[in-house]
């Protein structure tokens, strides 16, 4: 059985302007995250540079590629995003199990995808395209969502489960869109958790968010929520959780309470591998 000293935890953090100096400060963290489409025909800043000679991983992430749009992947946009894979060498490349297009129009949000058959057939159609195309593993995030489509024959995790077993896709747990989730479409997220195939688990995601009347919005412009951090123990409990990172994407926390934060997600993943150790 692995044990901290054997198997290390790696801390990681989305990567943004307004953070880069927190985060250049910060020398505990092993990766850092970047919104691919950020950085087509543009050079990577130099504080990403200073990240990358100091050993820390740089992780892209994608927001564009779109699995679930009834339209399959455009080629050209998953060569850009895996050539700025290839630029910062990083070992795997992620997207969303969502959609947001559909024939010209695009949502400007990512959506959920029908719950059925069909879809999953599309879906894994589409991830399996993206993978040919790229030069390195892909992963795939499960979204937050304020709505769902009527008459669907699967819940949401035996489709995520249906979709990265089928792709043999890695899987990207977004914690704080499963908390959302579990209260926007009222169901137990940890038995979600005991249907996802975790031996797929990559990495993990936490954020924070604001409830506003009954729902629950993944806004990460607020303080990661109890019940975020709560399910990342309980992750940590089921499976070996390696690689954890938060996001911030607006409303930009001090340094001190950015710290503050990465602190916590360190101290519950390193305690409760440490409880798994000596069970």
């Amino acid at each position: 059985m692995k044990t901290l000293t054997e198997s290390k935890f790696q801390l990681g953090v989305g990567w943004r302007a307004e953070l880069a100096l927190a985060i250049s400060r910060r020398r505990d963290l092993d990766f850092v995250e970047i919104v691919a489409e950020n950085f087509f025909n543009r050079p990577l800043p130099e504080a990403l540079n200073d990240l990358r000679q100091r050993g820390v991983e740089i992780i892209p992430h994608c927001i564009s590629l779109a699995p679930g749009s009834g339209k399959r992947p455009d080629a050209q946009r998953i060569k850009q995003v895996d050539a700025i894979a290839q630029k910062v060498g990083a070992t795997l490349l992620s997207d969303h199990l969502c959609f947001v297009r559909a024939a010209n129009l695009e949502s400007g949000h990512l959506l959920p995808v029908p719950r059925n058959r069909s879809t999953l057939r599309v879906v894994v159609e589409n991830i399996k395209f993206i993978q040919h195309h790229l030069s390195v593993p892909f992963a795939l995030e499960n979204i937050a969502s304020v709505c769902d489509w009527e008459n669907g024959e699967l819940d949401e995790a035996t489709f995520f489960a249906e979709v990265l077993e089928q792709t043999n896709c890695l899987m990207l747990l977004d914690v704080a869109n499963l908390y959302a989730n579990s209260i926007n479409h009222k169901f137990d997220p940890i038995e979600y958790l005991k249907k996802l195939p975790l031996h797929r688990l990559a990495y993990v995601h936490i954020a924070g968010g604001i409830k506003k009347g009954r729902f629950f919005h993944d806004t990460h412009a607020h303080p990661v929520v109890e019940g975020a951090f709560a399910l990342l123990q309980a992750l940590c409990r089921m499976t070996e959780v390696n690689k954890v990172m938060l996001e911030r994407d607006d409303n930009f926390p001090s340094e001190f309470e950015l710290n503050a934060e990465l602190s916590v997600i360190k101290h519950i993943v390193q305690t409760n591998h440490a409880e798994a150790a000596i069970a």
